[in-house]
């Protein structure tokens, strides 16, 4: 984003930006698959479920109903438990266009949906019997303890941009907000003018994750960026003085989670760090080092919005190595030169 600078931004103002949405489904012979489909796909939305959530169910669906199109099963009765299971063993070596397997979460998850789906249709009455009741999911791989970056190499990626132009203001304001506050991707990019207080150093959350408003404080380095950043910045990106999005790209409109987490990706390598990674690595920093200050893991169960303590609670598996470096350093007991061998 900083690099390259607001006088280059404005000619892409006239171009068509890119992205995929998933197709628009067309009306079906109700009774069939693609029909149900489309009428859980207007349930969810009836429900006020996301609009991430919904785009996932929907592609879940999308790529079944391919599947199954080609094996001449048209209607919900047709599917037993071995047909889905027969799709499970499709997810297992279906290859993306690069190449690749598709990983076991995102297997999981469009299993689920299935699940979801079927059961749906029991409620409602179209089937008698659920054939994805049983359905074994894929087990998840042993879930490895999330690594952050030292505090040398956060202050590496928060020194990338270039401060000297207003786009590298905004860049290091985004940069600063990840790393204060913890707040994922998703909900930094929903962000409104309207959710930001920086008198009282407070950010609102707005339907974040699971649907759960909640309230993140920041202060210092991150309040600074961001009040620079809305003085120095945004009115020179903005087009329509109705756009209420906090952060706007060179378009003037919303930045996009997609382009966000590229760019973040980029910054990371840029500053030469141990490992790769992008927002949630931003993230996981936040709270290990928070942690490591000496906050309470429900504080920072709440700060990150995480439903389940035992959630949080992997970051403590992080936060007791570096306690164990200190104990070692500072407690009389842990130090090799201390004496074993004497009195009682």
């Amino acid at each position: 984003m900083g690099k390259r600078g607001i006088d280059n931004v404005r000619g892409m103002r006239g171009r068509k930006k890119g992205g995929q949405s998933p197709p628009e489904t067309s009306e079906h012979t109700p009774g069939t698959l693609s029909a149900e489909a489309d009428r859980w796909a207007q349930h969810l939305a009836d429900r006020a479920y996301s609009e991430r959530t919904l785009q996932t169910h929907k592609w879940a669906m999308l790529m079944f109903l391919e599947w199954t199109s080609t094996r001449d099963i048209t209607r919900p009765d047709q599917l037993t438990r071995p047909i889905l299971e027969a799709y499970q063993r499709h997810l297992a070596r279906y290859r993306k266009t690069n190449g690749e397997l598709l990983g076991v979460t995102t297997q999981r998850a469009r299993l689920g949906a299935l699940q979801r789906f079927f059961a749906w249709l029991c409620r409602d009455g179209v089937l008698l019997a659920n054939p994805a009741a049983d359905l074994e999911l894929p087990r998840q791989p042993h879930r490895s303890l999330p690594r952050g970056l030292s505090r040398e190499e956060v202050l590496a990626v928060l020194s990338v941009p270039d401060v000297r132009d207003p786009l590298g203001v905004r860049d290091r304001a985004i940069l600063e907000t990840l790393y204060a506050s913890g707040v994922r991707r998703s909900e930094l990019v929903k962000l409104d003018l309207s959710d930001l207080d920086l008198a009282g150093g407070i950010l609102h959350v707005r339907k974040g994750k699971g649907g759960r408003d909640r309230v993140l404080p920041i202060a210092g380095e991150a309040v600074a960026w961001l009040s620079r950043y809305l003085e120095e910045c945004r009115p020179r990106l903005l087009l329509e003085p109705s756009e209420q999005a906090l952060f706007i790209s060179g378009y003037g409109e919303r930045i996009s989670s997609g382009y966000l987490g590229n760019w973040v990706r980029k910054v990371v390598k840029e500053a030469g760090c141990s490992r790769s990674g992008s927002c949630h690595l931003l993230r996981h920093s936040c709270a290990t080092h928070m942690l490591e200050g000496g906050a309470d893991v429900r504080l920072v169960q709440q700060m990150l919005g995480h439903a389940r303590l035992d959630t949080t609670a992997i970051y403590t598996e992080v936060a007791i190595a570096h306690l164990r470096d200190v104990h070692a350093r500072t407690h009389p007991s842990g130090s090799t030169e201390s004496s074993t061998g004497g009195q009682a």
